[in-house]
């Protein structure tokens, strides 16, 4: 009896048991889900975040990229283009291999990128991810991924690429990380090239891509040949204002941008500033013309010994003749005493009034956002008038400069410089700041500096150059350094009738032997000029003709009678 009254008290005990174990059971199985769905949500959100603040960020700059229109140049050469690339790239933390040997086939992969020690580099460091390689081939990818390295990533990647390499960078520019423009045409033209009803158009700049080479390429020669600091240059339509060409040296890689130092990406021809010296005295010669200060350029300016104002004395060169002047001896000598005598009648309101004009008291005129301001006189003395005549005491960028002489060979007329191309008959309309008479006795008188003066180097047989050499000692510290110039000179051909204006500058060149010790740009900037005419002038549309020029006879009986026509060097 005793183990059947038992029983039922176990059983109920055991029942209750059970219970209490199926409720903790089921407490516990409630917490672990809980626990599951925090980890869940903490994994979303933790997604969510990446995906916010670093895979919208790679969306996007590969959306804003695919979407990008290309840049051509005035012919249909590509310039800027967007492409689909490969990337590869490592995790170095999850490299199982061993580093050296991988490193050693990497670098035997890719040279251009960096040797052993820098790849094992990439493979040692101290990050969860990093680029090997951007903007690589499908064969690249191919072979790496043969190294057999599972740490080692591709992926597919829009990307802009410059085909062109170095070719006009600063008028190109390059984008931000985020895909869009930073510097150049790319930030200009940022909301066109984005724009969905443009279809992907292409942007035409007005960039002539075998001359932009051929410029970069005397540039560069002379630059080393004359161990300068830098150089610009440019080519010029006279008649709408085209820049043909743009370059600045040093230079940079827009698809490398992130290995540029600030003064390879500093654009010379429009953010840098310079006194350009005698290559304004043609504009000083314009003024007193075309005001009437000055009826004839037959009149003759007293050159016979240094122009003395106050405590200031205005010398020229050694070894220029000592006599009296016309104007254009004064050009072909490049007279600074006679130069600052014309100024010095001109007066300071007209001398202003035209600098006004060429736009020489506001940045240059031209849809680049890297441009430099003009140093202005904040006081205009006499000899202030007398020294800016040739190109001292006041500071322009390369461009300024040559839209000026733009205006005085083409007729008169000022445009602003463009990059864009323009279409036949829709050239900027200008302002008229000399006559016509005026420009056709400059373009005169510019010949003749390259027949007889010291423009002779500038010379491209065939095309009529005309011009005016210029160097000034480099402003420094509120002073002069005279150990540094800068040589410059601006010429147009063919004169008989302008097409287009060619400037050389170089920062701080040295003499040479050939030269004689001679830095100044009758030496250097002259012969830059004369090459880059002579590879580019066909291919603009002009065709050499020896039996052509343009018509002198009314300025050579100005000229002194010098049977041996003995070089001009000097400025």
């Amino acid at each position: 009896m005793t183990v059947l009254v038992a029983r039922p008290v176990a059983a109920r005990v055991s029942s209750g048991q059970r219970h209490a174990l199926v409720a903790t059971a089921h407490m516990r199985l409630m917490m672990l889900m809980l626990l599951f769905a925090a980890a869940i949500l903490v994994v979303i959100a933790r997604l969510a975040m990446l995906a916010a603040f670093a895979g919208s960020d790679a969306e996007t700059r590969v959306a804003t990229l695919a979407a990008r229109g290309d840049i051509v140049d005035r012919n249909g050469a590509p310039l800027a283009r967007t492409i689909d690339a490969w990337t590869i790239a490592v995790h170095p933390r999850e490299v199982l291999g061993d580093k050296m040997d991988i490193a050693a086939k990497l670098a035997a992969l890719m040279p251009d990128r960096g040797d052993r020690a820098w790849f094992y580099g990439r493979l040692t460091k101290d990050v969860s991810f990093t680029y090997l390689q951007r903007r690589a081939s499908p064969a690249l990818v191919e072979q790496v991924n043969a190294i057999g390295e599972p740490a080692i990533v591709f992926a597919r990647e829009t990307q802009r690429l410059y085909p062109q390499s170095t070719l006009g960078a600063h008028a190109l520019g390059y984008l931000t990380r985020e895909g869009h423009g930073m510097a150049g045409m790319e930030r200009v033209l940022d909301e066109r090239l984005l724009d969905p009803a443009s279809n992907g158009a292409p942007v035409a700049l007005s960039i002539d891509t075998r001359v932009q080479a051929a410029i970069e390429s005397e540039l560069g020669r002379a630059m080393t040949t004359f161990s300068a600091r830098g150089a610009g240059g440019i080519v010029l339509d006279v008649r709408t204002g085209e820049v043909i060409a743009m370059a600045s040296l040093p230079t940079f890689n827009p698809n490398r941008v992130g290995m540029s130092s600030p003064e390879e990406l500093r654009n010379v021809t429009t953010q840098s500033v310079f006194e350009l010296g005698s290559t304004f005295k043609p504009i000083a010669m314009a003024t007193a013309l075309d005001t009437g200060v000055v009826a004839s350029p037959a009149r003759r300016w007293d050159a016979t010994h240094p122009l003395k104002v106050g405590r200031f004395t205005i010398h020229d060169e050694r070894g220029d003749p000592k006599r009296w002047l016309t104007m254009p001896e004064i050009l072909i000598y490049s007279s600074n005493v006679a130069t600052a005598r014309v100024a010095d009648e001109i007066g300071p309101e007209r001398m202003q009034a035209m600098f006004r004009k060429l736009g020489f008291d506001t940045k240059p005129d031209i849809e680049l956002r890297e441009k430099g301001r003009p140093l202005w006189p904040t006081y205009w003395a006499r000899t202030t008038t007398m020294t800016t005549a040739f190109g001292h005491g006041i500071a322009i960028t390369p461009l300024q400069l040559a839209s000026a002489y733009a205006a005085l060979v083409n007729g008169g007329i000022w445009r602003p410089a463009t990059l864009l191309k323009v279409a036949p008959g829709h050239a900027a309309a200008g302002r008229r700041v000399i006559s016509g008479a005026t420009s056709n006795q400059i373009r005169e008188m510019l010949r003749l500096v390259v027949m007889r003066g010291t423009g002779r180097k500038g010379d491209a047989p065939g095309y009529r150059v005309g011009g005016k050499t210029g160097t000034a000692e480099a402003a420094s510290g509120g002073g002069y350094d005279r150990s540094r110039n800068v040589a410059t000179f601006v010429a147009a051909f063919p004169m008989e009738a302008p097409r287009y204006v060619v400037l050389a500058m170089l920062d701080s060149p040295q003499g040479t032997k050939e030269t004689g010790g001679w830095k100044t740009a009758a030496y250097n900037a002259a012969p830059v000029v004369g090459r880059t005419i002579a590879r580019t002038g066909a291919l603009l549309g002009v065709i050499p003709d020896m039996s052509r020029d343009i018509n002198i006879d009314e300025m050579l009986p100005m000229l002194w009678q010098d049977p041996a026509h003995k070089p001009v060097t000097g400025q």
